[in-house]
């Protein structure tokens, strides 16, 4: 009981010795701001050390000085860039960006009722016309740093800018309805975030970066890879649909649908979907060659060949377009309606053969696509020299 009255006395002793530090840094910081050559570093310096203390972070006052001295380092720094003396310009942004930190904070404390329920914020308008001002400059630092592929800070940059559009400081402004900036910013800080390999931040400002209808197509291409890294295959099909339907010829949706469809089996989704791309551009080389692939997964070997040789038709340099027709080729060799006619089953391999060792001319490293089909071939041809080249690759 004795320890515990002590211990009273003694906290009832500190806590005015406290209030007397704090006034005293208080006072010194604002005198530092005061004097003919400020010392704004030192200002913030004195009040970072006062919020280091969990009791100080409710007080405005610490806030308030806090900010002119990030305000005053700024203002120096920006004079600095003007005359083109020494300023590093990362440094000039950061403090920028530090003003709307503080002053955000300073607002949340500013807006707290009274005892009587009153709120009546002293700051805000003052505030929020100084950093309209600099806002510009907040987006600036965002393409600042995306030129020097520092993705994380361009992103910090730009999700600062985006989010004033939230911030009750802001609210007469109302950036979300004015600004018509907003979604550039977003398109550019969801490439930060999509460079950075950080699915969730990607995502985050996707809505707002589609209205930036300049970058619409890659936003959606960085989305989808967002949902792939996350592993919502149902999402990231969504969205290559979506790619697809708005940007037909954009030459990253197309592929990786066909490719998502015919990975589940759903070949007539994958056909239906060459079938809209060719009725398009029906001379498109890609569209041409999804239709002879899917296909040929489809166990539909003459129609397939159709689409193969007509492709080739319109230019040979092509490689896989051969391969497919090989594959159709050698595939009918072995259907019943050859097997029943030695005279056609030949014809097939013989044609086979033909693209096949095209294929090979065209890709010779791709030996585990030409080898085992050239394989068949050569065996079912009775061309023992070319049977033997082949048995020995593949042993």
């Amino acid at each position: 009981m004795h320890k515990l009255f002590a211990l009273s006395i003694i906290i009832l002793f500190l806590v005015p010795c406290l209030a007397s530090a704090q006034k005293k840094e208080l006072s010194q910081a604002r005198t530092y701001l005061k004097e003919r050559n400020k010392n704004y570093t030192q200002a913030e310096q004195l009040m970072t050390k006062l919020l280091k203390d969990s009791a100080n972070r409710d007080d405005i006052r610490i806030y308030s000085v806090l900010l002119d001295a990030v305000k005053g380092q700024y203002a120096q720094a920006n004079e600095r860039l003007y005359l083109k003396q020494n300023q590093d310009t990362a440094a000039f942004f950061n403090l920028a960006r530090r003003m709307f930190t503080v002053a955000e904070t300073l607002d949340s404390i500013d807006m707290r009722p009274d005892k009587k329920g009153r709120v009546n914020p002293v700051h805000r308008n003052r505030n929020a016309a100084m950093l309209h001002t600099y806002r510009p400059n907040i987006y600036n630092a965002g393409t600042f740093f995306i030129r020097k592929n520092k993705w994380s800070e361009a992103f910090d940059f730009l999700s600062t800018y985006i989010d004033c559009k939230h911030q009750p400081l802001f609210t007469s402004y109302d950036y979300a309805k004015n600004d018509p900036k907003l979604p550039e910013a977003a398109y550019w800080a969801t490439y930060s975030a999509y460079k950075m390999g950080d699915a969730d931040k990607t995502l985050r400002y996707q809505p707002l970066a589609l209205h930036d209808s300049a970058h619409a197509d890659f936003t959606l291409q960085f989305t989808a890879e967002a949902w792939r890294q996350k592993g919502n295959d149902s999402a990231y099909v969504a969205t290559l649909e979506q790619g697809f339907d708005n940007f037909p010829f954009f030459n990253y949706f197309f592929p990786r649908l066909v490719d998502a469809y015919t990975a589940h089996g759903d070949y007539d989704k994958a056909l239906a979907l060459a079938d809209s791309a060719l009725a398009l551009c029906d001379s498109c080389e890609i569209f041409l060659f999804a239709k002879s692939s899917v296909l040929l997964k489809m166990e539909r070997w003459k129609e397939s060949v159709v689409y193969s040789e007509r492709l080739i038709h319109q230019n040979d340099s092509l490689a896989e377009p051969f391969f497919n027709a090989g594959t159709a080729f050698t595939n009918m060799a072995e259907t019943q309606e050859a097997l029943n006619d030695k005279s056609l089953r030949r014809t097939y391999y013989q044609k086979a053969r033909t693209y096949m060792e095209y294929y090979r001319q065209l890709m010779p490293n791709e030996k585990r696509k030409w080898a085992p089909v050239l394989y068949r071939i050569y065996l079912n041809l009775n061309l023992g020299k070319q049977f033997d080249e082949m048995d020995r690759l593949l042993r």
